[in-house]
């Protein structure tokens, strides 16, 4: 029972490792993963239980488990992971996107919502009237350089006649994806990854693969007009967010971009 002989160190291991848990279940949290974290959680103290209480059997048998373990939780949450380094590798110290303040470590204050989400979500509804196709990427913490470089540069405010006009179906610019920073349409005719998923319905196409893919490697939102439907999709974390309604849709976006 040496673990209750705790000093200060031991116990800022503690804290540290507990903010860490903390913040990767929030990454992995309304994903299939967090049930996979959930369960690879109580493996652990479960073993470490066993360890304190000298079942000398059992925990050399979970111990085997938990060495190769590691190699296993890589193949597992490898999109977690990216997304996580992505979000460390993107972030900045100070300003609306710092470090300390996406995590929630500090308060962020009264941060504005720059972007113009009311004329982003009334351009999706009055495209999805005239089953006008539509890929719009918006930006929140992780670059999305690597896409852009792949379209066309713009620097236009987002305005509705703007958003309507590029998807325009005779528009040089309605192909690939619109990508959205703050209040700016920076690029047009973005190229995004394609997700490898096999669990996408049958009913979607390659916008929707290409949301699905951007989502899953950056923490970007996308959102999808079907040219078949004309229903508008809202993808995030590389899973489709389900609304009732477009004043739903826009409270979604106010409080994701927030």
């Amino acid at each position: 029972m040496d673990f209750l002989h705790l000093n200060f160190v031991d116990i800022l291991d503690i804290i540290l490792l507990t903010v860490l848990l903390y913040y990767i279940y929030k990454l992995v949290k309304g994903t299939a993963a967090v049930n996979i974290f959930i369960g690879i959680v109580i493996f652990y103290l479960f073993w470490q239980l066993t360890r304190v209480i000298e079942m000398e059997m059992l925990s050399g048998i979970l111990g085997e488990f938990v060495k190769v373990g590691f190699i296993a939780m890589i193949v597992v949450f490898q999109q977690e992971i990216r997304k996580f380094l992505l979000m460390v590798g993107s972030a900045q110290f100070t300003g609306k996107g710092a470090l300390l303040t996406s995590w929630r470590l500090l308060k962020p204050g009264d941060i504005k919502i720059e972007t113009d989400i009311e004329s982003i979500v009334k351009a999706c509804e009055r495209m999805g009237k005239r089953k006008t196709g539509a890929l719009l990427v918006i930006k929140r913490r992780n670059r999305l350089d690597f896409v852009k470089t792949t379209g066309d540069a713009m620097d236009i405010e987002v305005n509705i006649p703007i958003i309507e006009s590029i998807f325009y179906p005779n528009s040089t610019l309605h192909d690939g994806a619109t990508i959205i920073e703050e209040n700016k349409i920076t690029a047009t005719r973005a190229i995004l990854p394609v997700s490898n998923t096999r669990e996408i319905p049958l009913r979607y196409g390659l916008r929707h693969r290409a949301a699905l893919g951007i989502t899953e490697k950056t923490d970007a939102i996308a959102l999808v007009v079907s040219e078949e439907t004309g229903k508008t999709s809202y993808i995030k974390d590389g899973e489709f967010v389900f609304y009732e309604n477009f004043e739903q849709l826009a409270e979604k976006l106010k409080e994701d971009l927030s």
